[in-house]
């Protein structure tokens, strides 16, 4: 069997790889355009701030050791410029020799993955405008911070290259900006849980425009839809990728509206003996159930594992993808699974959601630090979505979630996950426990939440109760708020109107639930803020500083 693979980096390689292990025999040609294969592509803004200091670091395999391990034919500068799927052939031009040959394949494994979008602004062209999706993108942004010295970058587009981006930058020593033509960073990220990034960012002085565009770069600043000039040296486009496929244009082989090849749970493409994988794929969200784009490192070396096994005859199939994705933006992490709020939204989804604020471990020991967990569930309590935003342990819980998830757990499972539990890595009641505590309250009527967007819509005759201590108070309120600190409540209720309804608040949410439950069975109507003051405190910090 003769196996064609387009593609070198982490879905061709990984194919190649499992492909070798699972047949001896099999011949197996490794195609790719670029002059490097197995790169770490995540790694390659750590490179540009000097985090990673050794350009071999973020090579996983050379063609030479990928060759005398797996016996593969590695050829690399090797474009393939068209497919022929009737007579089982691959154009292909060697860019080194400008040699233009076909090669046959017994099957054929696609994974050319995705190309930088550049958008049509004016001056894109220019020499200090980079993309960054290679190892040689990446050499040719170091090299010319080390050869020009710059003084101000811009990032055009906030996703987690982007944003990585910017703190390599700053890490640089370069003033840093990032444009965004969203309303917030991270597409995946709800806006609720963004506003702790933005803050974040703007602290370690990167400068953020937001819901606007860049539409001309000069030599030395980017021009905005609406007349601002950012200053910017350097400037890196990172608004996203687009499958590259165009060579496949005329092969007959389906692609989907944005050039994404078309494949079923076993990677096949419809056309006999043809296969495809990695970040050119559309692939079922195990949520919606709708078929995405999901530019993942993870997703894609699975799908190179299963390709290889039904290749080979075995029974393999891909289950989905979740879009589980994390970020580190300076000292702050944040991190995502399943579907964002927005997004349920968008299809009408059925859902519940709720904020829990949790230590990242006991209290009691030094140096523990705060996270934010958002939990959204269906009615019944299955799992759909999670994000968490913090500084330490965010990617332990997010893991857990994840996995929650894909086993199709409830709320309730989460409550009764035994996690491990030390006093410098947790607490007793993990915050993965406790968003399952918080959010089987909800379902179980014990808790009625509101929200941040619901504080504009209070009725006027309800009472709004703030229920932390007088100190907290002053240094800050919701505004029309009644202060009735929650240690003195139960001698104090006559103070409140029994027919009014009453939204209580406290910073974190679980002095507002525990004044709930008091006065829920005491006959009031009480609802009570999820997250509390602190995600309240971070939106208003979040658009006063959008807003000046």
């Amino acid at each position: 069997m003769k196996v064609v693979i387009v593609g070198g980096v982490a879905g061709g390689a990984g194919a190649a790889a499992r492909l070798r292990r699972n047949d001896e025999y099999a011949e197996i040609v490794m195609l790719e355009k670029g002059p490097h294969i197995s790169f770490a592509n995540c790694g390659l803004p750590y490179y540009v701030g000097g985090v990673i200091q050794e350009e071999a670091a973020l090579l996983l395999q050379t063609p030479q050791s990928f060759r005398a391990r797996f016996h593969v034919d590695v050829r690399v500068n090797s474009e393939v410029t068209a497919v022929d799927t009737v007579q089982k052939t691959v154009s292909v031009t060697n860019h080194e020799t400008g040699e233009r040959y076909t090669e046959s394949y017994d099957k054929l494994i696609l994974s050319p993955g995705a190309s930088p979008i550049r958008p049509p602004i004016a001056g894109a062209d220019l020499p200090h405008v980079f993309t960054l999706r290679n190892v040689p993108d990446t050499i040719r942004i170091k090299a010319y911070l080390d050869a020009n010295a710059p003084k101000t970058a811009a990032v055009i587009g906030g996703g987690y290259i982007g944003l990585e981006m910017a703190e390599n930058l700053a890490h640089a020593g370069l003033s840093v900006s990032v444009v965004e033509a969203g309303a917030h960073v991270i597409g995946s990220l709800d806006a609720d849980m963004a506003h702790a990034v933005h803050n974040h960012l703007r602290d370690n002085g990167v400068a953020l425009y937001l819901d606007r565009t860049a539409q001309e770069i000069t030599e030395r600043e980017v021009r905005l839809n609406d007349g601002t000039c950012i200053p910017a040296d350097v400037v890196v486009l990172s608004v996203g990728v687009a499958p590259a496929t165009g060579f496949l244009a005329q092969s007959g082989i389906p692609l989907g509206p944005r050039g994404e090849i078309l494949v079923d749970d076993r990677m096949t493409t419809g056309v006999p003996d043809v296969y495809a994988v990695g970040d050119a794929v559309s692939v079922t969200h195990v949520v919606s159930g709708q078929t995405r784009i999901v530019p993942l490192a993870s997703p894609a070396n699975k799908q190179a594992r299963i390709v290889a096994d039904v290749v080979c005859g075995r029974d393999a199939a891909y289950t989905g993808a979740q879009g589980t994705a994390i970020a580190k933006v300076f000292r702050l992490t944040a991190a995502v699974t399943g579907e964002s709020e927005e997004a349920l939204i968008g299809r009408g989804a059925d859902f519940r959601k709720c904020y829990t604020i949790s230590p990242s471990h006991a209290g009691y020991y030094p140096g523990g630090t705060m996270m934010t967990v958002k939990l959204l569930f269906d009615p019944e309590g299955y799992i759909l979505g999670a994000q968490i935003v913090g500084q330490e342990g965010v990617d332990k819980r997010i893991d857990v979630l994840a996995s929650a998830l894909r086993a199709h757990l409830t709320v309730y499972d989460l409550q009764e996950l035994e996690l491990s539990y030390a006093p410098p890595f947790s607490s007793a009641k993990d915050p993965v426990n406790m968003a399952g505590y918080v959010a089987g309250n909800i379902l179980d009527g014990l808790m009625r939440p509101f929200y941040l967007e619901d504080i504009s819509s209070i009725p006027q005759d309800a009472t709004l109760l703030d229920v932390r201590t007088l100190g907290e108070f002053r240094m800050g309120h919701l505004p029309g708020a009644v202060h009735l600190p929650l240690d003195e409540m139960r001698d104090r209720l006559d103070e409140l109107d029994k027919n009014k309804p009453i939204y209580a608040y406290c910073r974190v949410g679980q002095r507002g639930y525990i004044a709930q439950r008091i006065l829920m069975q005491h006959g009031f109507t009480v609802f009570n803020l999820s997250g509390g003051y602190l995600l309240y405190e971070a939106a208003q910090k979040d658009q006063a500083a959008s807003q000046s």
